[in-house]
């Protein structure tokens, strides 16, 4: 049976892999089709595969004879083709594995926007996905160390059993003031351990574990986006988002988008980040909080805003102000972080996205001098540099890119390196200036500081193989003797 179109906006690779996918036929079966229907025998599953990643989109010809092959009315397959084309479909920093698990996301967040209620669109949580495990090569369903059992029984699942003494609560508390980069590996071990005590619980321990799954998977997901490893965050956040539906957890199904819109957004993909963001709204804003719908309204907001859509962007301002503060008590343990300084630097964030800087800088300057949050004020500093920049005020936007270049090396987040290195080139076109030269200078000196891009979580393993003690294990020289021991 062929999927009912979901309300809004469609992007055509999503869609030609869901019509496919109904079809029950692989790449290669529709490119087989696609040449005996239209005579021409040239076109391989190569080409359809790109269709659907959106690396490129199938002209007037091949479109029509899409909609032929797979049985849709052609205007179908065309306003998706046109839509994708005016908002871009190639993600522009996402690395080819990232491309893979963007499509594979955008596919899933398809299918729940076309049965929002159903809890359905997840599909069974097979052991398939929890073995495809990126942390360091080591599949989460194999026992290891003191968790491995003796003689192969099963260990009893453990529904919040934190590895290395990490819950979740200990783990957003330490995100307020480190970065990614210093939790990633911890992230990713409390999903590992998450998944493995999924696999091994019975039916009704499974459903029982099933939001301490997602949680696990998108706080993980979060964590790897922060460390500058998009690819792995876009994986997780697809298992946070299968574990979420299969949970009924409607709600944390649409923070899993906002985040996965968030980090597409901060990758230079507006296009996807504002497709993901409207999914998240509407299908979860029935049972959403106050507090998580006007986030989700600012996740849409500012996609809309970057990819050049200001009226959208507007109107999702407005909506994210109807909706109100966060609710102390009523709104869920995973948006502790968020509050009305914050909502209201994520306003000023969209207005300068929209070109509006004068009203954003009260709003972000807030957020950008506020104690004991460093990434908070390292990634809204950069973009309050950004506003007073587009004002002329070079002076005022150096100090303030200044402080947040301290905060962003206090912090160790890679995405707010990206909001200064967006300032950065920005401030390119003025090297005659005294306060540029002067933040030239402290840039190049603060470098050595900052946290650069994950390697992957397989990062986790390199890690261990680098460590003194194990080379020298493996040499057979024992451990390194401490310094001073002589």
């Amino acid at each position: 049976m062929i999927p009912s179109s979901p309300s809004g906006p469609r992007l055509l690779g999503p869609l030609l892999a869901e019509l496919r996918s109904a079809r029950g036929w692989s790449q290669q079966r529709v490119a087989a089709e696609l040449c005996a229907a239209s005579g021409v025998p040239t076109l391989t599953r190569h080409e359809v595969s790109r269709w659907e990643r959106q690396v490129r989109l199938p002209g007037d010809f091949w479109s029509a004879w899409l909609a032929t092959v797979l049985g849709v009315p052609g205007e179908l397959i065309a306003e998706a083709a046109a839509r994708s084309r005016r908002l871009g479909v190639a993600p522009a920093a996402v690395d080819p594995a990232g491309s893979r698990a963007r499509f594979a996301l955008l596919t899933l967040a398809h299918r729940w926007a076309a049965d929002p209620t159903g809890g359905t669109s997840a599909g069974p949580l097979g052991d398939a996905l929890l073995r495809a495990d990126p942390v360091a090569g080591v599949s989460p369903t194999a026992p290891e160390g003191p968790d491995a059992p003796p003689g192969g029984a099963r260990p009893r699942a453990v529904p919040d059993a934190p590895p290395d003494g990490v819950g979740l609560a200990a783990l957003r508390r330490w995100d307020d003031l480190l970065g990614g980069g210093d939790l990633a590996v911890l992230g990713a071990r409390r999903l590992r351990r998450a998944a493995r005590g999924y696999r091994l619980a019975g039916p009704t321990g499974r459903r029982r574990l099933l939001p301490v799954l997602a949680e696990s998977a998108q706080l993980a997901g979060w964590l790897a986006a922060d460390a500058g490893d998009p690819a792995a965050g876009l994986v997780t956040y697809r298992l946070a988002l299968r574990a979420a539906l299969a949970a009924g957890d409607r709600p944390l199904a649409a923070y899993v988008l906002g985040s996965a819109s968030h980090l597409l957004a901060d990758a230079g993909d507006p296009a996807g980040a504002l497709t993901l963001a409207r999914i998240g709204y509407t299908a979860g804003r029935a049972t959403a909080s106050a507090g998580l719908r006007a986030l989700l309204l600012h996740r849409v907001a500012l996609a809309a805003a970057l990819a050049g859509r200001h009226r959208a962007a507007d109107r999702a301002l407005a909506g994210a102000a109807a909706a109100g503060a966060p609710e102390p008590g009523r709104e869920p343990p995973w948006l502790y972080w968020l509050d009305e300084a914050e909502l209201a630097a994520m306003t000023g964030r969209t207005l300068v996205a929209s070109g509006r800087p004068a009203r954003a800088v009260p709003l972000l300057t807030r957020a950008a001098t506020v104690p004991g949050r460093p990434r908070r004020a390292a990634v809204y500093g950069g973009w309050l540099a950004r506003a007073h920049l587009r004002l002329g005020e070079v002076p005022e936007a150096c100090e303030v890119a200044s402080a947040a270049l301290l905060d962003a090396v206090r912090s160790g987040s890679h995405r707010a390196v990206g909001q200064l290195t967006e300032f950065r080139r920005a401030m390119a076109a003025r090297p005659s200036e005294p306060a540029a030269r002067c933040y030239a200078g402290l840039t190049a000196s603060a470098r050595p500081y900052l946290p650069g891009p994950a390697p992957g979580w397989s990062g986790e393993a390199r890690a261990r193989r680098a460590h003194p003690a194990r080379r020298a294990a493996r040499r057979g020289g024992g451990a390194p003797r401490p310094v001073g021991s002589d």
